[in-house]
């Protein structure tokens, strides 16, 4: 018999004494936040133009190691901008991932694409390639050099790996399966700042990728988000993109596209400068948490900690804790449990196809996704 009481106890010895309430997730800034934004405050550079934008972008690119960054308002922007300079085009199917945030799906339909979910898999949490690759076996035609969805007639363009709770997805069979299917990659590396691949930061593996900076994630500019890509011409037709695509001139207001007023200011930028710095204490702290879980919970029955695949370093940006398959219908009772001690676990996201917006699109078999989300709760997370 599952003992609750004993998990929600359990989880307590692991987090800071003294404490009324333990959030999710909470930012930390004990960094040169306060310098660094009185700076803006002080010189009056607090929009969309300053120095710190650059040098977040800059730092951004180096830590993570690709080419361009650029930064924007947020990570549904950069998603959303990503996909649509992959080629996406209105009519066309994206693979994602039926387990992971709104934002991953909205992003396609801002492209007026179509959604198209894929399963999950136990040992990432992320979209299963093995299952990937069976189903576009049998639903899919090339057809002068593109992938078409036998049952919409539609094109298939780009699928989209989200790498759920800062775990690494799978990423080489992927890249197979994309070349296979002339499909282009766009990772959703939103959580996954500090988490690598084979030794290889996310976000190298697709033809752009996004990030997230939202006051929940590991480090935070309030709100805001990245564009990642190693393509030059891409990054710059990024940056221009999402600075309403004007063409820079001492006067004149000329803009040779459409383009997204999707700017980070810089008072913004200047709060990711200061939360960069501190980036790789954020992740031993992260990650020494994750082993506190791990080795707490290691004998107590009915639950597991889940943990990063042995290809992957993750920056453990959320710890789940997965209930065994007979003790999934305790999952409300311990998360009303917990919340009741203050505690403030929750549960993984509505799998996407159950909105009413996205009921109708394509899908494989989700069996796995369904699984998980009926008995994963995320844990508090935070590093500082």
């Amino acid at each position: 018999m599952i003992d609750l009481e004993l998990i929600t106890s359990t989880i307590k010895t692991c987090l800071p004494q003294g404490q009324d309430t333990y959030p999710l997730h909470e930012p930390s800034f004990k960094g040169r936040e306060w310098e660094y934004v009185k700076e803006c405050l002080d010189t009056g550079w607090v929009s969309s133009v300053g120095k710190y934008v650059d040098l977040f972008e800059e730092r951004l690119a180096e830590f993570t190691g690709v080419k361009r960054a650029v930064a924007v308002v947020n990570g549904t922007a950069s998603l959303h901008i990503a996909l649509k300079l992959a080629g996406v085009e209105p009519g066309d199917e994206v693979l994602i991932p039926a387990l992971t945030f709104v934002a991953t799906a909205n992003a396609v339909v801002y492209c007026n694409a179509i959604p198209h979910f894929v399963d999950n898999e136990l040992k990432t949490l992320g979209m299963d390639p093995s299952k990937l690759s069976e189903y576009l076996a049998d639903i899919t035609n090339i057809v002068d050099g593109k992938c078409i969805n036998k049952n919409t007639g539609r094109r298939i363009k780009a699928v989209v790996p989200m790498h759920t709770f800062g775990h690494p997805v799978d990423l080489d069979p992927l890249v197979e399966i994309a070349a296979r299917y002339h499909l282009e990659i766009v990772e959703d590396a939103a959580e996954s700042l500090g988490s690598y691949y084979k030794g290889k930061h996310t976000g190298n593996w697709g033809k752009l990728s996004a990030l997230s900076f939202n006051g929940n994630k590991i480090i935070t500019t309030g709100g805001g988000g990245a564009i990642l890509t190693n393509d030059e011409h891409l990054g710059k037709l990024a940056k221009h993109l999402t600075t309403t695509a004007k063409v820079s001139h001492q006067w004149t207001f000329y803009h040779d596209m459409v383009g997204y007023n999707y700017r980070l200011p810089n008072i913004n930028a200047a709060l990711g400068c200061a939360q960069l710095e501190q980036l790789p204490g954020f992740i031993k702290q992260k990650r020494d948490l994750a082993k506190r879980y791990r080795e707490i919970f290691k004998d107590v029955e009915g639950v597991t900690i889940f943990q990063e695949a042995e290809f992957a370093k993750s920056n453990y940006w959320l710890n789940a804790l997965l209930l065994e398959p007979q003790y999934a219908p305790y999952r409300d009772e311990l998360l009303t449990k917990t919340r009741a001690h203050g505690i403030l676990t929750r549960p993984a996201w509505g799998l996407m196809p159950t909105l009413p917006m996205y009921k109708n699109c394509p899908k494989m078999n989700l069996a796995v996704a369904e699984d998980i989300v009926e008995r994963l709760i995320n844990l508090p997370s935070s590093g500082g």
